[in-house]
């Protein structure tokens, strides 16, 4: 929903919170979720939607039939898309989800082409005037990539999509950003790390390729680069990087990244005590990677790649906090010995959000599903609407 007319802001919620990797499921989460969500929150305005669709769903809804059926229920519903995240290529629920949630990453045709896909579904559906964003995988998952080889494949790949976007741009009016997400123990995981990724290799391996590919001169293809290319801060990975939200905003405003979304969710934080640790086995599960990042005293942190291979570590370096790539609902706020990182959005991040950082904000809490019996909701619509409330209520004070 637009919640902000100048500078203009859209809020939205992630479907990819619903489990279904076929349209038909995406659909039914819509009609039996969503409207319910648009009812407790928005039910007298245009509401919002931030599509997830895996490439199987992508396919199946490119259809004129399926694409037809679903413009007629936005019409008839007063819904919008605006956003797709493009991160899970496929299963995304009631899975071993872990590393392959990254693959196929950047260096692969199937991460171009499914991407692809996404943009002309976004292209069809965006209202006029409205900028899209597409979310997606951070370049690939850090240990995979061994060598400049890689590198430069995943900067010429992305521009491929730039490629597109731009000829997208030129035939609909519509313009759509593909956004990298950072996250823990990825290519792209931190905020240094985005900055060095636009200002090297896209520079140096992406702008030329791009400007052969375009026929444009070099200068033209690295301003492409910028307009169609950027990231989508999301505040828990951040947060468990420890990053000074509002100090990262700037730095990556400051080097010319354009920010195409947020997404508002929060991890888990705790101090690196017996309870705590005794506590956080409640939260490790067989279907996401939950990285953890341990802050020593002496500010040095020391990563895991999961959260079992966190705890196991009990002979380990002593550390002072823990930060838990486990995303727990914005309301949440302590629970025995763990905390939210929920308080970094608001203050200063809350008013770069109001002075229009970006166009496009997203609620994104996918792991309902997983969480422990005590913070599980009742029921899920009313839990996605309590996000919402805590939004408006926290950041926007309305």
């Amino acid at each position: 929903m637009r919640i902000q007319a100048d500078p203009p802001l859209h809020l939205t919620y992630c479907l990819n919170v619903h489990p279904g990797e076929s349209w038909a499921e995406n659909f039914a989460a819509i009609r039996d979720y969503a409207l319910r969500v648009r009812d407790r929150v928005a039910p007298d305005r245009p509401f919002g939607l931030g599509l997830r669709l895996s490439a199987q769903a992508a396919a199946e809804l490119a259809g004129p039939a399926a694409m037809s059926e679903f413009r007629d229920f936005l019409a008839r519903e007063d819904l919008y898309v605006f956003t797709i995240n493009g991160f899970p290529y496929g299963r995304f629920h009631d899975t071993a989800v872990k590393t392959s949630v990254y693959s196929p990453d950047w260096r692969t045709g199937e991460r171009r082409d499914y991407t692809i896909a996404l943009a002309d579904i976004l292209a069809g559906l965006l209202p006029a005037g409205v900028t899209g964003s597409i979310s997606t995988v951070p370049c690939s998952y850090k240990p995979w990539i061994t060598g400049d080889r890689d590198v430069r494949l995943m900067a010429e790949t992305l521009c491929d999509v730039v490629a597109h976007l731009v000829d997208l741009h030129r035939a609909t009016a519509r313009e759509i950003v593909l956004a990298l997400e950072p996250e823990p123990d990825c290519y792209v995981e931190n905020t240094d790390e985005v900055i060095a990724f636009f200002a090297g290799p896209l520079v140096e391996f992406g702008a030329g390729y791009l400007a052969e590919k375009l026929g444009v001169e070099r200068a033209a293809a690295e301003g492409l680069i910028s307009r169609h290319l950027g990231v989508c801060f999301d505040t828990s990975h951040l947060a468990v990087e420890f990053e000074d939200l509002p100090a990262a905003l700037q730095r990556l405003q400051a080097a010319g990244v354009r920010i195409a979304k947020f997404h508002l969710s929060a991890a888990l934080q705790a101090a690196a005590t017996t309870a705590a640790r005794q506590q956080l086995r409640e939260f490790c599960d067989p279907v996401y990677l939950h990285q953890v990042k341990a802050r020593r005293a002496d500010g040095r942190i020391v990563s895991y790649a999961d959260l079992p291979e966190a705890l196991a570590d009990a002979g380990g370096e002593p550390t002072d906090e823990w930060r838990i790539h486990f995303h727990v609902p914005l309301f949440f706020e302590r629970l025995g010995e763990l905390a939210s990182t929920n308080s970094l959005l608001t203050g200063e991040f809350a008013a770069a959000l109001r002075a229009g950082a970006s166009e496009h904000l997203e609620i994104e809490t996918y792991t309902f599903g997983v969480l422990p019996a005590e913070l599980r909701s009742g029921d899920l619509a009313d839990g996605i609407a309590r996000e919402y409330e805590w939004v408006m209520r926290e950041l926007f004070g309305r």
